[in-house]
């Protein structure tokens, strides 16, 4: 027999059983002669009761232990799968001796349990700042530019920090709600178009500041530029600039610069100007980098890109399938908005989505059968997706705003 002691407890091997599994460590122990190899199989050995040490867990081994005993590997559901498997493979037990009922959930156990440990290292990621206060430490100004930092990335550093915040989230808002009220009719006259002129260049100028102190303060510039919030900053500055830029390119041609305001609606370069001026709604993003339910949104987003990806494959499928019916059926109708299938899609996207706007109908009964058909698909399609995606976000909301306690 091999004497075996596995965390304090005694077990009895018979020699002929363990080497039925020669590539296994007792296995090697009972087919082994030379003292020094067995040696290095175990942690120690005690000469008086010729037992063999092993600095393991008992609990585990005792699965083990059942193994030789009835070659059949049994894994039970409270056991943690990390575990599990490093003390398999130290033993040297593969998993291909438990049942495959077993194995398959034991699979999908350690599937779960990896993909939870790598959504927890992401969110974690996703609260962590660019750089952090220790990176400044022997560089160019490091305790100037640590400063910096603490009073741009980090608001619970100081009552200045938190101060900054409060305004970077304001003037977000200022300069949306400025962008909003120079569209209004009334404030396109002379003195509310320079309120909002004026308006807009106090955000810019706060937004290139704040810019500019991030990156003085990035302990790496390529790092910087490559975030996703710098992007965001800098799409926050730059329609500001290219406005001046395009207003600006013929200063000395008054009379040209007159007519073009005059025809600015349609001319190639008004058009350009209004699109550069539409960029500034992509500001109201800034609130991300102060708003944890945005970043729960945007993170749950890009972990559920498959189910929103799948979302849309099906509500393609409706759209061509339902509008191909429509069109079928309401085709010979006269006066039908149902000319082809092109112009059914719209019809088939809005009953989709259960808005239904009216403006188009069917006429005849099979025509509102399959807009019974289209609607029920809509309410069962919404349903599905729409719940797993909503349970996500509140358990990615309820987890980043424990860690952003935490920290």
């Amino acid at each position: 027999l091999l004497n075996i002691n596995v965390g304090g407890k005694s077990f009895q091997i018979a020699h002929r059983v363990a080497a039925r599994y020669p590539v296994t460590r007792l296995g090697k122990l009972a087919l082994y002669t030379d003292p020094m190899k067995k040696l290095q199989l175990c942690d120690d050995y005690s000469v008086q009761r010729n037992e063999y040490f092993f600095d393991r867990d008992p609990s585990i081994f005792l699965y083990i232990f059942h193994f030789y005993r009835s070659g059949v590997l049994w894994i039970m559901d409270e056991m943690c799968p990390s575990n599990f498997v490093e003390e398999i493979e130290y033993w040297g037990i593969h998993l291909k001796y438990s049942q495959r009922c077993c194995r398959i959930l034991f699979e999908e156990k350690q599937d779960e349990l990896n993909e939870y440990l790598k959504i927890q290292k992401e969110l974690e990621a996703e609260l962590e700042p660019l750089d952090s206060a220790e990176q400044f430490e022997g560089k160019f100004l490091g305790r100037f530019r640590k400063m910096i930092w603490n009073l741009i990335e980090n608001p619970y550093s100081s009552v200045p920090a938190k101060i900054i915040a409060v305004m970077s989230s304001f003037f977000v808002l200022i300069s949306i709600v400025g962008m909003t009220l120079s569209t209004v009719e009334e404030m396109k006259h002379k003195t509310g178009k320079m309120w909002m002129e004026q308006l807009e260049m106090i955000c810019a100028i706060f937004f290139t500041s704040e810019y500019l102190m991030r990156l003085i303060s990035s302990s790496s510039f390529k790092n910087f530029l490559r975030a996703a919030f710098s992007a965001v900053d800098l799409v926050a500055i730059l329609p500001f600039y290219i406005q001046i830029l395009f207003e600006n390119m013929d200063e000395g041609d008054m009379l040209y610069h007159e007519e073009l305001h005059k025809v600015e609606s349609v001319s190639k370069l008004g058009k350009v100007l209004k699109l550069i001026k539409l960029m500034r709604i992509f500001r109201i993003l800034k609130l991300a980098r102060h708003s944890t339910g945005l970043r729960a949104f945007g993170f749950t987003m890009r972990q559920c890109y498959q189910q929103v990806c799948c979302l849309l494959l099906f509500i393609a499928m409706g759209v061509f399938t339902f509008s191909a019916l429509m069109h079928s059926v309401e085709h010979d109708v006269p006066g039908t908005n149902f000319t082809s299938i092109p112009y059914a899609w719209w019809w088939a996207a809005v009953s989709l989505s259960t808005v239904g706007y009216g403006d188009t109908v069917p006429d005849t009964v099979l025509g509102r059968m399959v807009a019974f058909g289209c609607i029920s698909f809509g309410i069962i399609l919404n349903g599905m997706p729409i719940s797993i995606l909503y349970n996500k976000f509140s358990d990615y909301y309820a987890k980043l705003k424990a860690h952003e306690n935490e920290t």
